[in-house]
């Protein structure tokens, strides 16, 4: 990957948790689980560890966040978050565990909503998985092997989806996937770029003051 192709930290990227809280109500139309976990150092692609610090959502613009299956963005959303209000039907609101979502379906009218609330029912779907921007990140160990990304804050959370493959083996990202795989694996390609600037920074400091 060329390194003039890396992108900047702002750039959509996601990821999928294994939480076992994806579930509906009795209801019939209500979907709820959790998007987004705090303090779960997860493998990303086997190149570095990735944490979600509490307060990542602390400014977090939830402006207009849709939902959809297996985030086929194409397809008519199947809920949406209007400025998170109360009158949406997609709920976003940050627990003690992270990004609890609850999205209200109509099984009545739209066949995908129905099909979707019945996987999940049946425990066919059980993942969730959410499109989001990194405002702010800082990165530990990376001149070691597994280096590990700490995000403390999420820019914006663009999409909510319901996944079908929610982790493969013991990371957070679908080895389906490899829009997801090719951003992690430049994100941590940009970072140890920039450490190699700031450490020929510094031989050049060093080097300057022999003379002095």
């Amino acid at each position: 990957m060329q390194k003039n192709k890396l992108p900047v930290m702002h750039e959509p990227e996601r990821r999928a948790f294994v939480m076992n809280d994806l579930r509906t109500d009795p209801a019939g139309n209500i979907m709820e689980g959790h998007a987004a976990v705090f303090d779960q150092a997860t493998v990303i692609g086997g190149w570095f560890k990735e944490i979600i610090e509490r307060g990542a959502f602390d400014k977090t613009d939830f402006k207009d966040v849709i939902m959809s299956v297996n985030h086929d963005l194409k397809r008519i959303p199947l809920a949406r978050s209007r400025n998170n209000n109360a009158n949406s039907t997609l709920q976003l609101q940050v627990d003690e565990q992270g990004l609890n979502t609850r999205a209200e379906l109509d099984v009545e009218n739209n066949m995908e909503a129905k099909a979707l609330y019945s996987a999940v029912g049946r425990g066919d779907i059980s993942g969730m998985s959410f499109i989001f921007t990194v405002r702010d990140e800082t990165w530990e160990g990376l001149d070691t092997e597994l280096p590990t990304r700490r995000i403390k804050d999420i820019g914006r959370v663009i999409e909510i989806s319901a996944v079908s493959f929610p982790a493969y083996d013991g990371t957070d990202i679908n080895a389906r996937d490899q829009q997801a795989l090719d951003s992690a694996r430049a994100a941590l390609e940009s970072a140890r770029s920039g450490l190699d600037s700031s450490l020929s920074d510094l031989d050049l400091a060093k080097e300057k003051l022999k003379f002095i």
